[in-house]
């Protein structure tokens, strides 16, 4: 009886080798992104990445599974980073229907790793070895994501381990990463999806449901009671429109804006406080040192001193912000007249009494964004940076932790480098939280959701606390769970007023990096080939 009871058209699944494979790897591709945010829908992503694994395992040579792989790869990037296309309007400089074309467009070099991924397995695992197969390309998809994180700088956006990340107050299956790392987690979200059609053909239904219960009752399972840290948060969540950001007639009004949404709850309060502004925060240089000129453009009266001091009288006494800021390198042009050569996207942590305490200048800067790749030969084409100015940002050195005394020891990660599994905490010096400022009314109303769930990921991975302070994005006090313990919609303007959970002990990836993934990565593999040792021919 239970043998006649397979998932029906169990059999009929889709050849790499049959009429309209290619139909089938473009349209599984889309389906699997739509387990990323804002959609989350899980489940459906799961089946689609179960069953191109199956129909690569079927592929008669390595070269059709790369093929299979790139279309399912240019599919799934295509949908899952469509909100690239929203930030060419937010700029004059070139036509926003380029945004339109750039995605694909890109999608075409992201499609490289799930097709040497596909390649790769088909090329060690014999056709249709099962679980063998399975379990090499989960270690090859491990590997092959490792290497779109840091390959011509990196692009580590939505690892497919995402779509195993809970709602808000639970982390689903990602409560997995602390003991893999997210590119692990991705090679197991790969083998998850397809166990349950592997024992389905094998008819082991049983086995098969209580897999698809497991994997819900994860997905759902409650996070443990929170545990309460002592350090207070204020978090200013302005909806700045972006052309504002930059405009000089709107410095002035942002700057009120957000000093509005500093304030303490009790204004007679002197408690130790961190105040945390969105990057893009801070229109005034605050370094002395610049020609005056720079100085000239800002709000704060031509004075990096008064901008200071004015800083440290919004926050008021006992407070600590850290800003999104902008700093300038500056050398001599070709008139021998001292200019900003380079320009630098910082987080400057400011006393109460005007100070700086310190600076952390990004160092994952954005591709066409923060600066124009080989611009000597794009920029007579036409092309040009999407944010505003005519100089290029320069990269910071890497993860670097802050100490703020008794505000404890941060790690800014500045928008985008929050993405970067491994590279988001100095290992040497570990920090008692992440502090992530973005400004994201570049990135539509996919694009924020997405950057909240990599936070998140980061927080669960590190076992620290992360802080978002946002401008158009969602700002948020993540716990070291994942958990979201407050936070602010993209079109909620407000303050956070918190206090910043503890961190847990250090996890197997806090000590060891992605150098844990590999080792996962390892471990299919071999799992893989043993098992197809052990699989009749």
């Amino acid at each position: 009886m239970e043998a006649q009871s397979a998932l029906p058209l169990i059999d009929r699944l889709p050849r790499a080798d049959g009429r309209g494979a290619w139909l089938w790897a473009l349209g599984l591709g889309f389906i699997s992104a739509t387990g990323f945010q804002p959609l989350g829908l899980w489940p459906l992503a799961l089946l689609a990445m179960g069953l191109f694994a199956l129909m690569t395992a079927s592929a008669s040579s390595w070269k059709r599974a790369t093929w299979l792989g790139w279309l399912f790869g240019w599919a799934h990037f295509t949908f899952g980073n469509v909100w690239i296309a929203d930030s060419f309007t937010h700029q004059a400089q070139m036509p926003a229907v380029l945004g339109w074309a750039a995605v694909p467009l890109l999608a075409i070099y992201l499609a490289v790793y799930p097709a040497l991924a596909a390649g790769a397995a088909r090329a060690l695992a014999r056709t249709g070895a099962g679980w063998g197969f399975v379990l090499v390309f989960a270690g090859a998809w491990v590997i092959a994501e490792w290497l779109r994180s840091w390959v011509f700088t990196g692009y580590a956006w939505n690892p497919f381990a995402m779509v195993l990340l809970g709602e808000f107050s639970r982390p689903g299956l990602a409560a997995l990463a602390p003991m893999a790392g997210t590119y692990a987690l991705s090679g197991f979200a790969l083998f998850l999806s397809a166990a349950p059609l592997l024992l389905a053909l094998e008819r082991r239904n049983r086995v098969m449901l209580l897999v698809i219960a497991l994997t819900v009752l994860g997905m759902v399972w409650p996070a443990p009671a929170p545990r309460e840290g002592t350090v207070r948060v204020t978090i200013a969540k302005p909806v700045i429109a972006q052309a504002a950001l930059n405009d000089p007639r709107s410095f002035e009004a942002n700057y009120q804006r957000l000093a509005d949404l500093s304030r303490r709850p009790d204004p007679a309060a002197t408690t130790p406080r961190l105040v945390l502004w969105p990057e893009s925060g801070m229109a005034d240089y605050l370094r002395e040192g610049y020609p005056q000129r720079y100085y000239d453009t800002t709000t704060a009266m031509g004075s990096p001193q008064f901008a200071r001091r004015r800083l440290g009288a919004t926050v008021g006494v006992g407070s600590v912000l850290l800003t999104g800021a902008t700093e300038l390198e500056i050398g001599l042009g070709d008139e021998g007249t001292r200019r900003a050569v380079g320009a630098r996207n910082v987080v400057t942590a400011l006393g109460a009494n005007g100070d700086i305490i310190d600076s952390v200048a990004k160092s994952h800067l954005v591709p066409y964004g923060e600066y124009l790749p080989m611009r000597g030969l794009l920029e007579p084409l036409g092309l040009s940076r999407l944010v505003a100015g005519t100089i290029d940002y320069w990269p910071g050195p890497g993860a670097r932790t802050v100490d703020l005394g008794p505000l404890g020891k941060v790690s800014p990660q500045i928008c985008y480098e929050i993405i970067f599994s491994g590279q988001v905490v100095d290992r040497a010096d570990r920090p008692d939280f992440i502090v992530n400022p973005s400004s994201e009314g570049w990135f539509g109303p996919s694009g924020p959701p997405q950057f909240m769930a990599q936070a998140r990921m980061r927080a669960i991975e590190e076992g620290l606390p992360v802080l978002r302070a946002t401008n158009n994005g969602i700002s948020a006090v993540i716990d070291a769970r994942g958990v979201v313990r407050e936070h602010l919609e993209r079109a909620e303007e407000g303050q956070i007023d918190a206090i910043i959970p503890p961190a847990a002990a250090p996890t197997p990836f806090a000590r060891l990096g992605n150098l844990l993934s590999l080792f996962w990565a390892a471990g299919f593999l071999f799992a893989g080939v043993v098992a197809m040792r052990r699989q009749p021919r």
